[in-house]
């Protein structure tokens, strides 16, 4: 087997506070390169994804951003509620490790509706950890744009796209307390995971084609779960579990 070797993205500050509209353009992204391409959760190039996904990270003062464009020629959406079990959905996921310990971690996930979860996790489930659900950080901001027409079957899409700001003062509770910018050389571990489940079209609506193991809401723990669904990450991971933080990819900041 060949070592895996993480990607690595050097963040760098953004000249100018973005408009937050959800469309990664305009002020502050421009300057900022993009991320590779995803791949499949496993690295395996034989599942090479279906649609293009890259991501662009910045930071300032005050937060550390996340902008994602997502091709998709079907933009679909069904929850509504807050922190409800998102990847039920099509949805984008942000991991985030400051120190890089693998323990004490936050999890991000939105779907093209605009709605969010947040919870944590004080060590991966295949060391016993528990999720910590509703870890709403204060402050945050996020925006969705759908290029397209949301939830409509008789038309196809270009896609959709994200942007999130995560307050540095809401990420101190997995930074040791540290609610500053991190300093130019500090690495974060870092990962990004787009679910793609794949569907049908009953009665003029978009329905999730299901799995067929443990349902997803009786269990949180990737490994209890079949996985019908894609999973498409920034840095592969080597195994379908985004659980893994030792293999994200690692974030530098300049």
């Amino acid at each position: 087997m060949k070592p895996r070797i993480p990607r690595r993205y050097l963040c760098q500050r953004m000249k100018a506070v973005p408009a937050m509209d959800g469309r990664v353009l305009g002020a502050g992204w421009d300057a900022l390169p993009w991320t590779e391409d995803f791949v499949d959760i496993t690295g395996d190039p034989a599942l090479r994804p279906r649609f293009r996904t890259r991501a662009k990270m910045g930071w300032d003062d005050d937060f550390f951003y996340v902008g994602a464009v997502l091709e998709e020629p079907h933009v679909w959406g069904t929850i509504t509620e807050k922190n409800a079990v998102m990847f039920e959905d099509n949805d984008f996921e942000v991991f985030i490790d400051p120190d890089g310990d693998g323990l004490n971690y936050y999890e991000f996930e939105m779907n093209a509706l605009g709605t969010i979860w947040e919870l944590s996790l004080p060590k991966p489930y295949g060391e016993g950890g528990l999720p910590v659900l509703g870890c709403n950080l204060p402050g945050l901001r996020r925006a969705v744009h759908v290029a397209g027409t949301l939830n409509d079957p008789g038309e196809e899409d270009e896609g959709w796209s994200v942007e999130i700001a995560f307050p540095w003062r809401g990420l101190a509770e997995y930074h040791r307390g540290r609610a500053a910018p991190p300093e130019p050389g500090d690495v974060w571990r870092i990962n990004f995971s787009r679910v793609q489940w794949r569907h049908e079209v009953q009665d003029g609506e978009y329905v999730r084609i299901p799995p067929h193991g443990t349902p997803l809401a009786e269990s949180l723990n990737p490994e209890e779960q079949e996985h019908p669904e894609d999973n498409w990450v920034w840095s592969p991971q080597g195994a379908v579990n985004m659980h893994l933080p030792d293999r994200w990819g690692e974030v530098e900041f300049c």
